[in-house]
This record gives C-alpha cells, structure tokens and sequence, in this order.
C-alpha cells in the first residue's frame, strides 16, 4: 500500500530529474493535499516530532512533510508541487539568511509565501534559545554526548562564542546529530515554549 514516504521518495526522484508520473499517481491515490517544504532533515524531525506530541498524524491528514536538502532547492520543489505541478497547497520553514532563495523560488512558481515562517537564524537556534543553555546541556549529558560536547567546548574557536552558539555549532559536528535532537528537543519543550515559527506552522496544518 502507497504511503507519505513513497511519495517523498517519488518527489525527490522527479526533483532530481526523474519522471513525474510516480508522484502523481501518488498525490491522487494518497491523496495528499499539503507540502511542508523544509531545508533539511533535522527540520522534517522537529516537525514530527511536535506534531507527534500534539497527537497528530500529518500523514494520515494528507500533510507531506519534506525536506528539500537545502534553501536554493525551493524553485525546483515549488515549481513541481505548487500551481505549475501538483498544484498542492505549499507551507514550510526558512532560515532568515535563506529567504531571498524562497522568495524568488515561490514567486517563478507563483506560489505564495503566506504560509512559510522564518527562523532567526536556524530552526535548531530556535530550539536552543527557547530551552535554554542549561537544559539543552543536560538533553546533551542524557543523550550520551557529554563528552564529544567538553571535548568541543575546549576548542580555540570556541572560546568567546555564546553558549548558544557553541551548542547550535555543536549539534552540527556529526552526521546525523542535528537530525537526532531535532527530534530530542522538541520533545523537551513545554506547551508554551515552542518557537514560534515552529508553533505557526503546525497551527496552519
């Protein structure tokens, strides 16, 4: 039976110049009626995860949540999935320094922006700020990663950065960590500290 991931995968495949056919067929059968296009995988983790925790099953809603594997990517996703393609309704999140890459990506597509919100300056720095140092440190300790994080934080290049930016550095020194606490801290969150971006984006779904 055809399920979301399916439907990524046929996605990423005419992304990267395959054949549309497969995603098509999919959209109808699935059907799906929303893509929450994201940067990379640690987003696509964060937005489960919240979701998961607020009770819902973006899938069975008829929700794709994807990552596109970067910013520049928008105008190719947009431009298959939005109102030259699919034609399905588009949402997503931005990093600040990124949002000239959608604006111009959605507007070749003629697709709108309502709907996609900007991250400071990454959706894992927004995380860290609404947590806190502290308890992000101690997700890190329960995690097993306490050690690779003293190791870090004794670097040259460290010395003189914030604590939230050393941790959002951090997260990104090994394949797949960023992806792990996408999910680890947003689990962590209280009702009213999700990020707002975060809380906005899953309020439209």
């Amino acid at each position: 039976m055809a399920d979301m991931g399916a439907f990524r995968e046929a996605v990423a495949a005419w992304a990267a110049g395959g054949p549309g056919g497969p995603a098509r067929e999919l959209a109808a059968t699935l059907p799906v009626r929303t893509v929450v296009l994201l940067e990379g995988l640690s987003d696509a983790a964060a937005v489960d995860a919240l979701a998961a925790s607020r009770g819902r099953d973006l899938a069975a809603e008829g929700v794709c949540v994807l990552p596109m594997g970067g910013a520049m990517s928008i105008g190719r996703f947009a431009g298959l999935l939005g109102p030259p393609g699919l034609d399905l309704r588009l949402t997503g999140l931005c990093d600040e320094a990124e949002w000239g890459y959608y604006t111009r990506g959605l507007a070749r597509a003629g697709a709108t922006e309502q709907g996609f919100f900007i991250c400071a300056a990454d959706l894992e720095d927004e995380l860290i700020r609404a947590l806190g140092p502290t308890r992000v440190a101690e997700l890190v300790e329960a995690e097993g990663d306490l050690r690779p994080l003293k190791t870090f934080l004794n670097q040259p290049a460290q010395r003189g950065r914030t604590s939230e930016r050393q941790l959002r550095r951090f997260l990104g020194t090994k394949k797949g960590r960023k992806i792990r606490y996408g999910r680890v801290l947003v689990e962590a969150l209280g009702p009213d500290r999700v990020p707002e971006p975060l809380d906005r984006l899953l309020a439209i779904l």
